[in-house]
């Protein structure tokens, strides 16, 4: 029955990194897609985030049935509820990065981020793109270095964000209506995506030290 509880345990690892893998992918080819208003590469973004769905649904399902039928305790049981934390998280970050493409969708053929603010919005997606390879390899290696690097990471995104509210908010911003809203609507969705994948981090942290410190305001 050991045997068999392991390989279960094991397979919520396997799906939470399959996951992160799929979330990498979204989130790099949601950012081209904007970059070049690619209406294809938008869509087959917003298909794929069915996959990262159904992935959660399934390992959710796994974490539920471990728990009524093993009643697992101590590390066992951090393991499994850390999981659905992790899963939902890492679900929520593919839905931010279909966000993204489905503003490229809704303003193809235009370019949603005016030409002014696409420096700032390439460096949100390499920070974005950072903090998602990050993501994929703290999962493999639950190294304690990778996790506080995603969230010096995720400071940057913040101040990236910040710097967009500068932008809109200036007197030289030249943009129009829809423009505000779509530079302000997707910086907030970059940000959200590093908080969330802080909060991966900060579950990764509680499994390996056992502390429940570090969890912090991403406890939820």
């Amino acid at each position: 029955m050991r045997a068999i509880f392991e390989q279960e345990l094991g397979a919520v690892g396997d799906d939470l990194l399959r996951m992160s893998r799929q979330v990498q992918t979204a989130v790099r080819e949601a950012s081209a897609a904007l970059a070049s208003a690619d209406l294809q590469a938008a869509e087959q973004v917003i298909v794929a985030d069915d996959a990262i769905d159904q992935i959660e649904r399934e390992l959710d399902d796994r974490c539920v049935n471990l728990l009524a039928r093993q009643q697992p305790v101590a590390t066992d049981l951090r393991i499994i509820v850390s999981g659905l934390r992790m899963s939902a998280s890492i679900e929520r970050m593919g839905d931010l990065a279909r966000h993204v493409a489905q503003v490229t969708r809704l303003r193809y053929p235009e370019q949603a981020i005016p030409e002014t603010s696409r420096e700032l919005f390439a460096q949100l997606a390499d920070a974005a793109n950072k903090v998602a390879a990050d993501v994929v390899q703290l999962l493999e290696t639950r190294d304690l270095e990778l996790a506080a690097a995603i969230e010096r990471d995720d400071d940057i995104l913040d101040q990236l964000h910040q710097q967009t509210f500068n932008e809109t908010l200036g007197p030289d911003w030249t943009g129009t209506t829809a423009q505000t809203v779509d530079v302000t609507l997707l910086a907030r969705f970059y940000e959200r995506f590093g908080d969330h994948a802080v909060s991966v981090a900060r579950r990764i942290s509680y499994l390996v030290t056992g502390d429940l410190e570090g969890l912090g305001d991403y406890n939820s």
